[in-house]
């Protein structure tokens, strides 16, 4: 990974990671905060305004960030893997203690965490195996905007966490076009199994956080593999 790697790209990459965990931290405490109060004096259930806020997250830290790593020219994942550790400790940290950041977590569901590792399992292996970071922004642009969108959905129409194929199909909506677009029909085949998958929990510890983009990032795998 190091190999014809400059201290300058390496500073570089280093400030481009700082500025975009800066923008994780904006989104998480400031602005989900603000949400969850301005959600909650209008009356929407603590639960409920708790996994609006989640699929926020999700959109404009996961997403955004992910999309943000190529249109930055990042050479390596080295730089990207302290903000991963510590995102790692900051969801699951208060879990382990009991201390939730309650704008966002529920007790019941540590799928954040779940959330942090496999975006950075993607994006990583993504440039390891293909020294290219759309093989990974794509599947985690499945969860992040995809399930982003599901949830809202669902969360509108429920006052409960639950799985409907209402909101599998706007995730649908999002992720066929999307992967589409970027990688043609393997995107887009992987988009829509993607959608067909979260709405599917195996285990209570592999949720859709793990299961959509692993499910993506081999079938586009398996595409390469073919010469597809």
């Amino acid at each position: 990974m190091l190999e014809g790697l400059s201290t300058e790209v390496l500073i570089k990459e280093s400030i481009y990671t700082a500025i975009l965990f800066i923008w994780v931290l904006i989104v998480v405490i400031p602005l989900t905060k603000f949400t969850y109060n301005v959600m909650v004096k209008k009356g929407t259930t603590h639960i409920k305004a708790v996994y609006y806020n989640r699929k926020i997250i999700h959109i404009l830290a996961g997403g955004v960030v992910s999309i943000m790593i190529p249109l930055l020219g990042y050479t390596t994942p080295l730089t990207i893997i302290p903000m991963l550790i510590l995102l790692f400790l900051a969801t699951y940290i208060p879990h382990k203690t009991g201390k939730l950041l309650y704008w966002f977590q529920d007790p019941d569901n540590i799928n954040e965490v779940n959330f942090v590792i496999m975006w950075g399992a993607v994006m990583i292996t993504s440039w390891v195996v293909f020294k290219d970071w759309v093989y990974g922004v794509v599947p985690v642009a499945f969860m992040s905007f995809g399930d982003g969108i599901t949830g809202i959905v669902r969360n509108a129409l429920y006052n409960k966490r639950n799985k409907s194929w209402f909101g599998n199909l706007a995730m649908a909506i999002v992720t066929v076009p999307v992967g589409q677009i970027i990688l043609g029909l393997p995107g887009a085949f992987a988009g829509l199994v993607a959608s067909i998958v979260e709405h599917f929990e195996i285990h209570s510890k592999i949720d859709d956080n793990i299961t959509v983009p692993l499910v993506s990032f081999l079938i586009i795998l398996g595409f390469r593999l073919f010469g597809i």
